[in-house]
């Protein structure tokens, strides 16, 4: 077998044997964690075909239900540009992975990119276990997500620190969960399934940034127009946006890195 690569938007997490508490958390978030992608359009001029790159993929969470529209809070790396991290990609598809697995189209509603915050619509679905954002929480945490290729929930538990992270963002702190690229967005929860904070990703431990934040952050996107009305750029100031550093993936040998078998710990009742 040859070299693979690894740190893809595709490997799992949360592989060893979930104990009893984790196992109920994960059961009784399931049905609000959600895997979204990004997709780079390009016509093709002459065939008048469409090509679609893949852009980003990571997790996300309902958080609110309005009639026939659903509100999934995540990370903005779903939308900025690869290089120029103030903007948000003009030519982009979003395609959302419901617990269900079916696929349905989502549109950019909401954005901060000091915060790294995104929420996206998607129409035509209303979940009655959006996430529970102002619930005061405990320290023993699980962090989730979901694999958008696979649709299978992730799960893997762990502490808060009460340490800052080292991205530039100094109100992020960490927890000792250890998740992948595709848990990006993805909610931390307490083991009463209470929101803690959105995750992000590192190598060596996970920040998130707090629900005291994202509360606000929400607030102020109810008070904003939506993202057809107005610039996505000003939810920021420009001259303060941060880095939100998401590492490439890399070519191993499996000798050294076997490959790893399919996630089975995520079988739950959904």
């Amino acid at each position: 077998m040859g070299m693979y690569l690894k740190g893809t938007f595709d490997d799992e997490f949360g592989r060893e044997n979930w104990s009893e508490r984790t196992r109920r958390v994960a059961s009784k978030m399931s049905r609000s964690v959600v895997a979204l992608a990004s997709f780079i359009v390009e016509s093709d001029s002459a065939e008048e075909l469409k090509k679609r790159r893949k852009h980003f993929a990571c997790s996300g969470v309902f958080i609110e239900c309005d009639g026939s529209t659903t509100s999934v809070l995540t990370s903005a790396s779903l939308v900025r540009t690869s290089g120029e991290e103030s903007n948000i990609h003009p030519k982009l598809e979003i395609e959302v992975c419901l617990p269900s697995k079916r696929r349905v189209v989502g549109t950019l509603q909401h954005c901060d990119l000091h915060y790294n915050v995104a929420v996206v619509s998607i129409m035509g679905v209303c979940s009655h276990r959006a996430a529970k954002l102002d619930e005061v929480s405990q320290t023993e945490v699980v962090a989730l997500g979901r694999g958008f290729m696979s649709g299978m929930l992730m799960a893997t538990n762990g502490a808060v620190t009460g340490k800052c992270s080292k991205f530039d963002c100094k109100e992020l702190w960490v927890s000792t969960c250890k998740i992948s690229k595709a848990g990006i967005g993805g909610p931390l929860v307490d083991f009463d399934g209470n929101f803690v904070g959105m995750n992000f990703y590192d190598m060596e431990k996970t920040p998130y940034i707090t629900r005291d934040i994202i509360l606000r952050l929400m607030k102020r996107f109810d008070a904003e127009r939506t993202i057809d009305d107005a610039d996505v750029v000003r939810t920021a100031d420009k001259s303060k946006i941060l880095s939100w550093p998401v590492p490439e993936a890399y070519w191993v040998y499996p000798s050294r890195y076997p490959p790893e078998p399919p996630c089975l710990a995520g079988e739950v009742d959904e």
